[in-house]
């Protein structure tokens, strides 16, 4: 594989990070190959539930012809698996793969806990999105990881409640705004949404789709741009509408949004293609109520959408069986029957775009029986994936976002100020890990 510049940079940023000079395995030549022959006996990590019933599919069928071997070792979720897995990595004791969510890959990829698998896996590529697969490059030319589940973003809204106000479906962001306002003045009582600064991810998605690019290389420095004019532009608007009261400012996933939902207090929902279980349990009395529509656009000639979740199967530098693993994690996210068996036992939507409107997604899901082109629709959207650019400190983005943005929609006071804020700890926290960042 051609060792470019553009790999050069990302790799010296890495290493500064680190205090390393160079990486023997991160993104090497070598990292496809096992160090060791023979049967292979691999260990996974995952939170998905029902995982082992997918890998025994593996197990009894390729993993079997091909004496590779697969056990899964049900893990926590979140920042408390990445800890887990930079703590074994630095015993050299990580697993052979790790479940991963996207915004958790360049701080593996910096601390050289995941091994490049491209050789291995490149074939899959055009199995996904361009903007889902380049998650799993971080701009490179090595893959660090196969797209396992993802969570395009789209809008939910109360079909009956929009007929009954004369409101129209947003296209628009703009459209958006005037018809949160239109509801608000003809049933003051009710919200077109809320703004939650209890979901970081809600709103990293929403700048991913207004072109926001908050983590990048410039030479052989990192460059963060968390307060770009893309995401001003985001906070600008949700705060200008907290601020005029056109909308609710409550966090969600509460009783009282539950309540909200349910009874029609609030009667849409910017959210991603998992939300139909979400209103399963939170407005079980609104079923077959609401419809789906791709996200507003910020210009009618727009075409793009931002994700809200999703994760990536993994290998690390501490596997002995580097190739072996990657075919698995390959199979994992691309055959028919194992994506079949993740949608049935997992609840998972898959990565892979062909497996969108196949099998367990021949159907709308139940609480939309309404809309039977769901999930065709949902494919569509899925396709205009906008590319992400995270990077070594997410958490450290995402705490503050929810302490500074907290803040402001309690007092509907500055988006910007907050946004600042998100930046400025940004940082300072990776100046404080040794990071060289582009000022």
């Amino acid at each position: 594989m051609p060792y470019t510049k553009r790999r050069r940079l990302v790799r010296t940023a890495v290493a500064i990070a680190l205090g390393a000079t160079t990486l023997a395995a991160c993104g090497s030549e070598s990292a496809d190959s096992d160090t060791e022959s023979g049967p292979a006996s691999l260990t996974y990590w995952t939170w998905t539930p029902g995982m082992d019933k997918v890998v025994d599919l593996w197990n009894k069928g390729p993993g079997k012809k091909d004496r590779i071997t697969v056990t899964v070792k049900k893990q926590a979720s979140g920042d408390t698996l990445v800890t887990k897995i930079l703590t074994a990595h630095k015993a050299g004791k990580a697993p052979d793969l790790v479940q991963a969510e996207y915004q958790a890959l360049p701080t593996l990829v910096s601390n050289d806990a995941l091994a490049d698998i491209s050789k291995t896996v490149g074939e899959a590529e055009d199995k996904f999105a361009d903007g889902v697969w380049q998650q799993t490059t971080l701009g490179t030319d090595a893959v660090y990881a196969v797209p396992q589940d993802i969570g395009p973003m789209m809008f939910y809204y109360r079909e009956d409640l929009f007929k009954e106000y004369g409101l129209t479906v947003p296209t628009t962001w703009d459209e958006f705004a005037e018809i949160a306002r239109k509801l608000k003045k003809a049933a003051p009582g009710k919200d077109l949404t809320t703004f939650s600064a209890n979901d970081s991810g809600l709103f990293a998605g929403l700048a991913q789709q207004a072109g926001a690019k908050w983590w990048t290389t410039s030479g052989d420095q990192w460059k963060v741009s968390i307060n770009d004019a893309a995401t001003r532009k985001v906070a600008k608007f949700w705060g200008g509408l907290v601020k005029e009261g056109a909308i609710d400012n409550q966090p969600m996933y509460t009783p009282a949004w539950n309540k909200a939902l349910n009874t029609g207090k609030q009667i849409a929902w910017v959210s991603a293609v998992w939300a139909p279980g979400t209103l399963t349990t939170a407005a079980p009395d609104t079923k077959g109520k609401w419809a789906m529509a791709p996200l507003p656009q910020w210009s009618a000639s727009d075409n793009s959408t931002g994700s809200w979740g999703g994760s990536s199967t993994a290998v690390t530098t501490d596997s002995k069986h580097r190739a072996a693993a990657a075919k698995f994690a390959a199979w994992l996210n691309t055959d028919g029957k194992a994506l079949n068996a993740l949608a049935k036992e997992s609840g998972i939507y898959p990565a892979a775009s062909n497996a969108q409107t196949s099998g367990a997604f021949l159907k709308p899901p139940a609480y939309f029986a309404n809309q039977a082109d769901f999930y065709t629709k949902a494919a569509d959207i899925a396709e205009t994936t906008a590319p992400a650019a995270w990077g070594p400190n997410v958490n450290v983005a995402y705490t503050t976002f929810k302490d500074a943005f907290g803040a402001a929609a309690k007092s509907k006071s500055d988006f910007g100020a907050a946004l600042d804020e998100m930046q400025a700890d940004t940082v300072a926290d990776m100046k404080k890990q040794g990071f060289e960042v582009a000022e």
